[in-house]
C-alpha cells in the first residue's frame, strides 16, 4: 500500500487510494485534514458563505426509507409556510447580509406547487433588489419546471443522490423511486445553466468504504459545482431504523464525513462544499470542524422556530428551539474559531462553476 503522504502528493486519486485515505487514522488522518485545508485556502480562500435555509414545507410525495418526513410516516405534523412567512424569512436574510437563501421542502411536483415557487422566487428577487442569491432544493421535477424556476431567478440547485451505488439506492427507496430519473434531473439542471449540486449520506446501512470511494469518484466525474453531504442519522419513523444495530458507531460516521469532505476538497479543489447541519447533531462544533477540513458553506436555519421540529429528516436535529435572529452572534463566534471570514452580502458562487462555464 502506498503511504498516505505519497498519496496526498498525487495529482489525482485512484479508488484504492481513496479507500486508503478513508481508512486513515491518527497522524495520517491529520495529514489528510491539513492538506485539505491547505488546498481550500489556496483555491477558494478562507471565506465562509451563508445560505439562509428556509424549510418551508414538510409535505412530501416521496417514501424514502431513511427520511423522517417520508409520506408514509403518519406521526409527522405536516406544515407549509405561508407566502408571507417565506418572504419574511427571505427579508431577514437580506437585511442580515446573508447573501443567499435556500428554499427547501419535501418533494412536490403539482402545478400549484411549481407555480407558487416561481412566484416566490420573483418576489424574493424583488424584495432584495435582486441582491439575494437563491438556491433551490426541491427534488425531482420536469425540465420545463426547472427552466421556469431558473428564468424566475434561481441559479443554484441541490439534488442529493444520497448514494451513487445503484444496488444500495434500490435498498433505500421504493421501486418507483428511479435512480436513472434522478441522475437525469442532475443532467438537466446542468444543461439549463444552474450551479448543480448533489451529495450523499455517510454511514448508511449496507454501505461500505468502497461505496463511499465510488461516491467521490461519481461527483468528480459528474463535475458538480457544489456538494452537501453528511452523516446518516437514523429516525425511528423509518423502515431503516430496524438496522440501527448494524450501523457504524455515530462518532465513526462523523469522522468518516470529515474525511469525505477533506478528500473531496483535494479532488475538486474549487467547488463549494457545505458543512451540513447533521454534523452538529453529533458534535456541537461539527460544522466548524468541517470548515477546518475543507467546507466553505454554512446554512443557518432561518425557518420560523415553531416549525423547525417538524422538519425532522433525522433525530436530534440541532437548533430547533431557536429563532433566526438568535443564530447571528452564535455563528460569528463559532466561525471565528476556524480563522474564517464570513462573506457577508456575497453570493459566494462556485468558483468551479465560473471556470466550467
Amino acid at each position: 500500500m502506498i503511504p498516505i503522504p505519497e498519496i496526498l502528493n498525487k495529482p489525482s486519486f485512484s479508488k484504492e487510494e481513496i479507500v486508503a485515505l478513508l481508512n486513515a487514522s491518527g497522524a495520517e488522518r491529520q495529514l489528510l485534514f491539513e492538506r485539505a485545508l491547505e488546498v481550500k485556502l489556496c483555491e477558494v480562500g478562507n471565506k465562509v458563505y451563508f445560505r439562509g435555509l428556509i424549510e418551508f414545507s414538510n409535505v412530501c410525495s416521496k417514501d424514502c426509507y431513511y427520511c423522517g418526513i417520508r409520506k408514509s410516516n403518519e406521526l409527522v405534523k405536516r406544515y407549509t409556510l405561508s407566502d408571507n412567512e417565506v418572504l419574511t424569512a427571505a427579508r431577514f436574510a437580506f437585511e442580515n447580509k446573508y447573501g443567499s437563501i435556500v428554499l427547501q421542502s419535501g418533494e412536490n411536483s403539482s402545478s400549484a406547487f411549481t407555480s407558487r415557487i416561481e412566484r416566490l422566487i420573483k418576489e424574493i428577487k424583488k424584495l432584495s433588489n435582486d441582491q439575494l442569491g437563491i438556491t433551490l432544493s426541491l427534488g425531482e421535477q420536469d425540465e420545463e419546471v426547472y427552466q421556469r424556476w431558473f428564468n424566475a431567478g434561481a441559479h443554484r440547485y441541490l439534488l442529493r443522490i444520497e448514494t451513487s451505488d445503484r444496488e444500495l439506492y434500490a435498498r433505500l427507496h421504493p421501486a418507483d423511486h428511479r435512480f436513472d430519473f434522478r441522475l437525469g434531473c442532475l443532467e438537466t439542471l446542468k444543461k439549463i445553466g444552474y450551479q448543480a449540486g448533489t451529495g450523499v449520506m455517510i454511514g448508511l446501512p449496507f454501505q461500505t468504504v468502497e461505496s463511499l470511494a465510488d461516491d467521490l469518484l461519481f461527483m468528480k466525474k459528474f463535475d458538480v459545482d457544489m456538494v452537501g453531504m453528511g452523516p446518516y442519522i437514523e429516525h425511528a419513523g423509518t423502515p431503516l431504523y430496524e438496522y440501527r444495530g448494524e450501523l457504524w458507531d455515530i462518532q465513526e460516521r462523523f469522522m468518516m464525513t470529515l474525511k469525505m469532505v477533506a478528500i473531496l476538497r483535494i479532488m475538486m479543489k474549487n467547488i463549494n462544499i457545505a458543512a451540513t447541519t447533521a454534523l452538529q447533531a453529533i458534535d456541537p462544533l461539527g460544522r466548524e470542524k468541517a470548515v477546518k477540513v475543507g467546507a466553505n458553506i454554512i446554512m443557518p436555519n432561518i425557518t420560523p422556530g415553531k416549525y423547525r421540529n417538524d422538519y425532522a429528516l433525522y433525530e436530534n436535529k440541532p437548533c430547533v428551539d431557536e429563532e433566526p435572529d438568535q443564530c447571528n452572534g452564535c455563528l460569528d463566534a463559532r466561525l471565528s474559531l476556524t480563522d474564517s471570514e464570513i462573506g457577508y452580502g456575497e453570493w459566494g458562487d462556485s468558483k468551479h462553476f465560473r471556470e466550467r462555464k
